[in-house]
């Protein structure tokens, strides 16, 4: 029988390799974790833009009434005009004065056409309204 205790004189013993794979995937979740965070903020951010302002689109409409029909006009200023109102006690004084001018074009059964002044009340209550 042959004796199974020979010295191995040729294997070197084993050596220390630094390994950094741990720290490189530590590193790309943090990337990762940071991009996406960034992503949902910006997209969150952009959903709130997008976020439908009813101030501004009655705004929008107050602003571009047609004057051809000045019954359907008065009505639509009062309506509109009402949102606004409230903001402060100056614009509830021009609503209230433009409110007062446009009585005559809404409740007579065929009207003329709107007055210079009281377009001029108009305009002026667009430009003291904030939105």
């Amino acid at each position: 029988m042959k004796d199974l205790n020979i010295p191995l004189n040729d294997i070197a013993p084993l050596v220390e390799i630094p390994d950094y794979s741990l720290y490189y995937f530590i590193a790309v979740v943090l990337i990762a974790v940071a991009v996406s965070v960034a992503l949902f903020l910006a997209l969150l951010k952009q959903m709130r833009k997008r976020k439908v302002n009813l101030r501004r689109e009655r705004f929008s409409a107050l602003s571009t009434i047609d004057f051809s029909d000045p019954k359907r006009a008065a009505y639509a200023i009062s309506e509109l005009g009402r949102v606004f109102a409230s903001d402060n006690e100056r614009t509830a004084k021009a609503y209230h004065n433009l409110f007062e001018r446009l009585a005559p074009y809404k409740y007579a059964p065929r009207v003329e056409k709107i007055d210079e002044e009281t377009l001029g009340y108009y305009r002026l209550y667009l430009e003291i309204i904030d939105v």
